[in-house]
């Protein structure tokens, strides 16, 4: 069964904590990105070692695997874009299908070790680019293709989120198998 696209419009975790996560953006300070960067990429190279870490949990909910890909996939994504915000006066982003990028590249059949490399050395490379910004740096515009306009401190507080939120839905997922170190259904424990 197909994963049911998620077509929400998340910036309301700068308003208000997310009820599921538990992350507040208006608490985070984002000149602390880059070490919640590495340490949610420490956080996945964890996720992704599980022997069950490309079991979804039911048709509908993707996989550790599928949800360490995507999260590589927003460091990257970030990369660019922070390079944009950087670089350019308010650069529009074009929408990103994160539904048609996990189909297209064949999530689920992806190497779990080789993601979890994969996205500690995209977190590193975004953690990289963080620590050029500083003082009136932060308030440089960027726009998504819908029109949401982000200054780098917005922007850094609703990255934040995504990854951090996908470690939680990773371990509902591995809750709701037995557990992360549980054998793959059908495996002697």
């Amino acid at each position: 069964m197909p994963i049911v696209p998620d077509d929400k419009n998340w910036t309301w975790v700068l308003e208000r904590a997310c009820p599921d996560c538990g992350f507040d953006a208006r608490a985070f300070d984002p000149t602390g990105v880059r070490v919640a960067v590495e340490a949610n990429a420490a956080r996945w190279r964890v996720l992704l070692a599980g022997p069950r870490a490309a079991q979804r949990p039911d048709d509908h909910t993707w996989s550790a695997l599928e949800y360490g890909c995507h999260v590589r996939d927003v460091y990257r994504l970030y990369l660019t874009r922070l390079e944009r915000m950087l670089t350019e006066v308010g650069p529009t982003f074009a929408n990103w299908d994160q539904d048609a990028t996990a189909v297209k590249e064949r999530y689920e059949r992806q190497n779990p070790a080789d993601v979890a490399g994969e996205l500690r050395a995209a977190a590193g490379m975004l953690s990289a680019r963080y620590a050029t910004v500083s003082g009136d740096r932060w308030q440089r515009t960027g726009f998504r293709s819908d029109g949401v306009a982000f200054t780098i401190d917005s922007f850094t507080r609703y990255l934040v989120h995504d990854p951090v939120h996908h470690v939680h839905d990773a371990e509902q997922g591995y809750a709701r198998l037995g557990g992360l170190w549980a054998p793959p259904a059908g495996e002697p424990a």
